[in-house]
């Protein structure tokens, strides 16, 4: 039986005053209620600390957790009952938790009241999606105008080595002492390494405002909760606008070794600089891994070579094994980030200059029946055909840890892909690499949510 604790604390940082109305749909647990997503991620916050990637397993630990939402005259408070007794100290939650279930809650309300239901957000175009993010980000405080761009998203597996959760540490350390801040998804593995090299680094140089940048969207927050480092949390409300904020909140991306996420989230990139619109556009994009991370690279290299075509191969450097590198040419990318918008008069804090199709911004529901209907065939544009395998990869990943997609697959049984003959061939060559390696979970043996054929 875990250990659990039950306690009304106020919300750490500023939060406004909620409404009645607000209020109540907090606690409503019907479908258009707000009350069950608040208590999925408020339980992953609180469960911070204990690797896990597994959201179902996690309720399931925790059955009697509750979290009420309680309006008084100078703001809220929560209630919490039977939360993680990890979350607390002598019986005080710890003060960095209390900012993430404040973080959590504020992104959880205005995402409901401004955006999803708001008629100045038209969510069926690209720019009133892009200005949704916007509006998103500067809400939650992440948007800097007066810092000149320093901003490296860290992309990379949650399941990784000893060997290669070091080597990120080891990148995020000589970024941070060449003044560079940190963007993850918040989670374990290659996007907590990053920041905690970082950290280090930062205090060496004495950087006070060194930025620990967290980017999550509910179903991966319950699954995979923040890390400890995270000194700023934004909750966005679905996989496509999470990976829209990275693109337009990022001077440079860095992908270290992972599993299907990731390689999802390198479609995700790829396929919008391959957008005729982006010809010219500055984003350095660096592959780095230890040396027993050459395969997996490799393996990554030729899949997107096959599917998109050799001048894919343009928008991205591989380097194996040298931290220093990484950052140098890192740093290097980011100057050239910074004349380049400078040239052009253009934000530092928002790349507002960026093209995103619409097939990568339209929410994407895997079930198995839009899983089987995706365009898997290269018989269509790069870009387009790298965002139907976007899909598809994101589609894996809710069946592995999102607690929406395991309840799928129980019920129904793995989703089903069909591609052409040969990109079948090598899509199920890269997936079977990726479970030889242990890189689709935390612990225990893997089972495919999915069949290929």
């Amino acid at each position: 039986m875990a250990d659990t604790i039950s306690s009304i604390i106020s919300p750490e940082g500023s939060l406004e005053i909620l409404s009645q109305h607000e209020v109540n749909r907090l606690h409503d647990t019907s479908r258009s209620g707000l009350h069950d997503l608040l208590r999925s991620c408020a339980l992953a916050v609180l469960n911070s600390g204990n690797p896990t990637d597994d959201g179902l397993a996690l309720m399931e630990t925790y059955p009697d957790f509750d979290i009420e939402v309680i309006q008084q005259d100078r703001g809220v408070r929560l209630k919490l009952t039977n939360a993680p007794a990890e979350a607390f100290v002598d019986g005080k939650m710890i003060r960095g938790i209390r900012e993430h279930l404040s973080s959590v809650l504020r992104d959880i309300v205005y995402v409901y009241n401004e955006i999803q239901t708001h008629d100045r957000f038209d969510l069926t175009t690209g720019e009133g999606t892009t200005n949704a993010v916007f509006h998103i980000l500067r809400k939650a405080g992440t948007l800097k105008p007066s810092r000149d761009p320093s901003m490296v998203v860290c992309w990379g597996g949650h399941s990784i080595s000893r060997e290669e959760y070091d080597y990120t540490k080891h990148v995020g350390y000589h970024l941070g002492l060449r003044e560079l801040d940190i963007c993850t998804g918040c989670g374990p593995g290659a996007m907590k390494g990053p920041m905690k090299g970082a950290n280090v680094a930062h205090a060496k140089q004495r950087r006070h405002e060194g930025r620990y940048l967290g980017v999550s969207e509910p179903g991966i927050i319950a699954a995979e909760a923040p890390n400890p480092i995270v000194n700023e949390l934004v909750v966005m409300p679905d996989i496509e606008k999470r990976l829209e904020a990275f693109v337009r909140l990022g001077h440079g991306i860095i992908v270290f070794p992972g599993g299907v996420g990731t390689a999802e989230e390198i479609l995700y990139l790829l396929g919008i600089l391959l957008h005729p619109d982006n010809v010219d556009m500055e984003l350095p994009v660096i592959l780095t891994g230890p040396a027993d991370s050459a395969d997996y690279f490799r393996r990554i290299d030729e899949f997107l070579v096959y599917t998109l075509g050799e001048s894919v191969r343009r928008l991205y450097d591989i380097i194996i094994d040298d931290p220093i590198e990484v950052a140098r040419t890192m740093r290097k990318g980011i100057d050239g980030v910074t004349e380049y918008r400078r040239a052009r008069q253009d934000a530092f804090y928002y790349n507002w200059r960026l093209t995103v199709a619409r097939d990568f911004q339209a929410p994407f529901e895997p079930t198995h029946e839009s899983m089987a209907g995706l365009a898997l065939h290269r018989n269509q544009p790069v870009h387009e055909l790298a965002a139907n395998l976007r899909r598809a990869f994101s589609g894996i990943v809710a069946g592995n840890v999102k607690e929406r997609g395991i309840r799928l697959i129980e019920a129904h049984g793995p989703f089903r892909l069909s591609a052409e003959p040969e990109l079948m061939a090598k899509l199920d060559e890269l997936l079977n690499s990726f479970v030889a390696q242990g890189r689709m979970k935390l612990a225990g043996e893997y089972e495919p949510c999915y069949t290929l054929g």
